[in-house]
């Protein structure tokens, strides 16, 4: 979740995991909906979906930069930093199963995060044009080809979900576990996969130029807005939400007003036009070109904005240099709030986490130290790293 680089270019950087970090906050505390009716609130509407997407991009960048930056490794250099990632990967993954166990409503990321590491292993020796392709290519075929093994994964894997966060005991069924994990759960990795590469592409540029920085944040609205736009399209004249809104599940929810805020639980089968929409974790092309999109602007004005004075955003990257234990944290803060009596007002609870989140990111940068589970997870990786360097010479 965070890598060592140029301190200018990963101001920027841990400035977007921040608005990533406190985005997925938001859409943990605060309500999705207006109290009493179908309308998304504005949380929904600037965060759902887009702040845990901004996150897995995010991640792609620092492999992206771990791995060589705009030259990637080779021969041995690679192979060290693969072996460092698998056990990065699988120290977060540890840690998602760990917070599983804790009682909260929340889907939890972390395992999927290490699942997704461990598949972007294959990517991380490709230069920006390849990489390049190969995210275009996964955006386009990966939502086909989740519509068309939901079906099957679900009639093989009993039950076809987990209905909750992923355990140590879920590997006792590893069917529906494989099943939830990468097709039917909430972060279905076959998708997110094109969030990493987006975020390699964009770690093999040459962030601190001026010129790549507006290319990414042009490149990334034309695509954020498109996606919207071709959606809306296909779904009004087009035709396809009264398609929709004939499936099984179109006409069992509030499918028009699901759309702004997500579609996470609908069974998303029945019409291609599923394939249409841009809603919030529906994991179609279109939502994952708006996400992606969304994500890559964000990160471009964080650049943009710290390119001068690199603590501007001091706020944001100072948690967001240590998002994997403030994220953790935040999972077991939720947990014990969720059973008081009365329930804590939801705003003041969001504000209260988020001053704790900046003032905990600031100190740990003020005496010069990294947050306790990111010591963890880069320690174990760079011994990894370093080991098997030292075993190639």
């Amino acid at each position: 979740m965070h890598t060592t680089s140029a301190p200018r270019r990963l101001t920027g950087i841990d400035a977007a995991r921040g608005v990533a970090l406190f985005g997925m906050m938001s859409t943990h505390i605060l309500p999705l909906y207006t109290p009493g009716t179908t309308e998304a609130t504005w949380t929904a509407l600037l965060f759902s979906g887009r702040a845990s997407g901004l996150f897995a991009v995010v991640a792609g960048i620092g492999l992206a930069l771990l791995t060589g930056g705009r030259a990637p490794h080779r021969d041995r250099a690679l192979s060290a930093d693969r072996t460092g990632i698998v056990v990065r990967a699988v120290i977060i993954a540890l840690i998602g199963l760990v917070l599983g166990g804790v009682e909260t409503n929340i889907a939890i990321i972390l395992f999927h995060y290490g699942v997704l590491f461990l598949l972007a292993l294959p990517f991380t020796g490709l230069r920006v044009r390849a990489l390049a392709a190969w995210a275009a290519g996964w955006l386009l075929v990966a939502p086909v080809a989740a519509y068309l093994l939901r079906p099957i994964a679900s009639e093989s894997a009993d039950p076809p979900t987990l209905g909750g966060n992923p355990l140590f005991e879920h590997f006792l069924v590893p069917q529906t576990l494989a099943a939830d994990i990468f097709l039917t759960g909430y972060y279905p990795v076959l998708q997110w996969l094109g969030f990493i590469l987006v975020g390699m592409v964009i770690g093999r540029l040459d962030l601190a130029r001026l010129g790549v920085q507006l290319g990414v944040l042009v490149a990334g609205m034309v695509a954020a807005v498109g996606a919207k736009l071709l959606s809306a399209q296909l779904l009004g004249p087009g035709g396809g939400l009264v398609a929709l809104l004939e499936t099984p599940d179109g006409s069992r929810y509030p499918l028009e007003a699901m759309l702004d805020v997500g579609l996470a639980g609908v069974d998303q089968s029945g019409s291609w036009w599923w394939l249409a929409v841009s809603a919030p974790h529906s994991g179609s092309t279109l939502d994952l070109v708006h996400v992606a999109g969304s994500a890559a602007a964000v990160v471009a004005v964080c650049l943009l904005l710290t390119r001068r004075f690199p603590q501007a955003l001091l706020p944001l990257s100072a948690p967001g240099a240590m998002t994997l234990t403030l994220y953790s944290l935040h999972i077991c803060v939720m947990s014990w709030a969720d059973q008081l009596l009365p329930l804590p007002d939801p705003m003041q609870l969001f504000w209260l986490q988020v001053v704790a989140a900046v003032a905990i990111g600031i100190l740990f940068q003020r005496v010069r130290s990294r947050g306790p589970l990111e010591l963890l997870a880069s320690g174990a990786a760079n011994a990894a790293r370093e080991g098997r360097a030292e075993a190639r010479h």
